[in-house]
């Protein structure tokens, strides 16, 4: 209670500050919102702010956004969908100015389109590329559309210093001197106030059991969530110095950062028996990352089509994962998809993966991957049991057949499939252009790769005939794909 009566003494004045910050410019304010108690303590604070100012004073426009990774577990949004509509609903019934937005990544940034489509090892400690990718991007894009619109923002953050010291240190190192915002780590035009800064975890806390949520939440519904699943806040993240998911914490159900997600377990264990697949589908994903295990599911070669050895080894650097495995996953997901759909309460009937997420994977493995067979349909088919509205390719294509039969040919004479199944693609991509520069090019990237089998490549490592770069580390090994080549490269 000592806590308690220290908060509630110290409340008006930040409801005051808040105000003073509101009615200082005209810059519209963007509220990150996640679900989770920091977001919501600092947008509860931020209402009742701005609902003690006269109508007259409420111009200035107040976005809330979330950030749906697509891969968020479905128990969190479901309550973030509902609590932005109740937010929106409420905001015009009170004739305050906010306004909610969900924010996603682009379908060819998602996490099944690179995992599945390009074939990416699932994330790990030192490889997060996830987190660019689903969080800070789709947030900073709409941030970087209202500076358009207005010249700059003021992104309001549930951030606290008490949090750790780094994040503390990151905060006062660009905190502006006499203001109470700092300037955005990686935006112009963009600046951060964080109302909850000097908030503990026990001041957040008290402040939600003690205050009614103005849309209509019950914030003990919140804590009971947080009970269930023993977890901690995963916030929105609009740069890199945002503090990223700990080891139990509301976030993608498919994330293999962690040895073990504590959270989906509890909410497993407290009665939602339904999300079991996705901690079983997750936990595959977990055992692609085993060192002893990743031959088993990534090609040997890098995604420039070259092979690196581990430093001192003679083992290969792992590349991305194999085409194979990939429709394996896919197959998978989808039949994880009608597990969870059959065994989900009312309502809780978010696909796993998205149509214009298949359509891009599908795109992605004919034109980059050499898949003529053409699996994806095949696989949505044979899952679900129905068909998509496929784009009817105009140009000429290969089927299952052909594959077939160029397989065998190739056998014959020695020649790897995959070379010429490759060289047959880059040709019918370039099937009517006036310019052919380009073709010839891909095609001098092409004979420059790696095409014969790892048995060949390590003896003529050990023969010391073809000295090959080995000054690689595996641990750092899953990041070198994206750093070195970008996601259109074609090999």
């Amino acid at each position: 209670m000592v806590i308690a009566s220290v908060l509630d003494r110290g409340l008006e004045e930040r409801y005051q500050e808040i105000r003073e910050v509101y009615l200082s410019d005209s810059r519209p304010w963007v509220v990150g919102y996640s679900g989770g108690k920091d977001s919501t303590c600092a947008l509860q604070l931020v209402w009742a702010a701005i609902a003690g100012l006269a109508p007259e004073q409420r111009t200035k426009p107040i976005y809330v956004i979330s950030s749906d990774t697509l891969v968020e577990t479905p128990v969190i949004v479901r309550y973030i969908d509902v609590t932005l509509e109740r937010i929106a609903r409420a905001a015009k019934e009170q004739g305050l100015p906010f306004t909610t937005e969900k924010v996603s990544p682009n379908v060819e940034r998602s996490f099944w389109v690179n995992l599945i489509g390009r074939g990416y090892p699932a994330p790990s400690r030192r490889f997060r590329w996830c987190t660019e990718r689903l969080k800070i991007e789709p947030a900073n894009n709409f941030i970087k559309a209202r500076v358009a619109e207005f010249g700059e923002v003021v992104m309001v953050l549930g951030v606290r210093s008490s949090e750790s010291a780094t994040r503390a240190q990151v905060m006062s190192f660009h905190k502006i001197k006499g203001s109470p915002l700092s300037r955005h780590s990686l935006l112009a035009n963009a600046y951060v106030y964080p109302p909850i800064e000097a908030f503990t975890t026990d001041d957040v806390w008290t402040y939600l059991l003690q205050h009614q949520s103005p849309w209509g939440n019950d914030n003990r519904d919140l804590v009971a969530m947080y009970r269930n699943a023993q977890a901690g806040e995963c916030p929105l993240v609009v740069d890199t110095t945002t503090p990223s998911c700990g080891n139990s914490r509301f976030g993608c159900w498919v994330c293999t950062v962690v040895e073990r997600d504590r959270s989906m377990e509890a909410m497993i264990d407290s009665g939602e028996d339904w999300l079991e697949p996705l901690l079983e589908y997750r936990d595959l994903l977990a055992e692609t990352q085993e060192p002893e295990k990743k031959r088993l599911y990534r090609d040997f070669r890098r995604r420039s089509g070259q092979v690196s050895f581990i430093r001192g080894t003679d083992s290969p650097v792992p590349g991305p994962y194999t085409i194979d495995f990939c429709r394996t996953l896919l197959r998978k997901l989808l039949e994880t998809q009608i597990k969870v759909w059959r065994e989900a309460p009312p309502g809780e009937d978010t696909p796993l993966i998205h149509e214009a997420e298949l359509h891009e994977i599908r795109r992605i493995w004919r034109t980059e991957r050499g898949d003529w067979i053409d699996s994806v349909p095949m696989i949505v088919k044979e899952v679900l049991g129905r068909d998509l509205e496929w784009v009817k390719d105009d140009t000429v294509n290969f089927d299952g057949d052909d594959a077939a039969l160029l397989a065998r040919t190739c056998e014959s004479h020695g020649v790897p499939a995959e070379l010429v199944v490759r060289l047959l693609d880059i040709e019918r991509a370039a099937h009517g252009l006036k310019r052919r520069h380009a073709v010839h090019t891909r095609i001098d990237e092409l004979f420059t790769q790696e095409w014969r089998n790892l048995d060949t490549v390590i003896a003529e490592r050990l023969a010391g005939r073809e000295p090959l770069d080995d000054s690689l580390d595996d641990e750092i090994s899953d990041e070198l794909p994206l750093l070195q080549y970008g996601e259109g490269h074609q090999a």
